[in-house]
């Protein structure tokens, strides 16, 4: 199978768990070993300034204030994962997604966004999606979820309600039309 890194994961109608009914999955790692991924259209209650807070960063980027944080998955959820534009030689622990997309886990880069520096876009997320070697083929067979290649302006500048349907509509789908019951002939 083609590797899925760079590529969208959307939920379809029928899946149920409550952890991924209705999301929308960015994969940032693909290999040998499974995947890895963190949902990108689940803000949470939390904005980016109360976790700044609660983290004790110093600073003032009223830019990023209301920035929400989302849910990113069900595995690590008490860690941060930040999803940007840029490089990732920029920051500490940074897998370099695209050529244009990263992945940060380290404090650096959620320090220099509170100080109003950092990536110009970015998404923070608590928690990310994990799959072992092979599961995720195998719910793909079992039409758990549809695939398409990861766009940037989606993930940056769609409002998080409307990612999903905007990445479904990248393959000419309405998830809205769609049956919750699959079948395979």
């Amino acid at each position: 199978m083609q590797s899925l890194k760079n590529h969208f994961l959307l939920a379809m109608p029928q899946l149920e768990d409550p952890n991924f009914a209705g999301s929308l999955s960015y994969l940032c790692d693909y290999d040998d070993n499974g995947t890895m991924g963190v949902i990108v259209n689940r803000p949470m209650e939390i904005t980016l300034d109360a976790l700044f807070d609660q983290l004790e960063l110093g600073g003032d980027a009223p830019h990023h204030a209301d920035a929400p944080v989302y849910f990113g998955g069900p595995v690590h959820k008490d860690r941060g994962f930040i999803l940007h534009r840029g490089s990732s030689a920029d920051w500490d622990s940074s897998i370099q997604v695209t050529e244009g997309i990263a992945l940060t886990t380290s404090l650096d880069v959620l320090q220099a966004l509170a100080e109003g520096r950092g990536p110009s876009q970015f998404l923070v997320c608590l928690g990310c999606a994990g799959w072992e070697a092979g599961q995720l083929e195998s719910e793909l067979k079992e039409n758990s979820w549809l695939t398409v290649e990861g766009n940037a302006d989606i993930l940056f500048s769609v409002p998080p309600e409307q990612r999903l349907q905007a990445a479904a509509g990248a393959l000419g789908v309405d998830l809205t039309l769609m049956s919750r019951e699959a079948g395979h002939s």
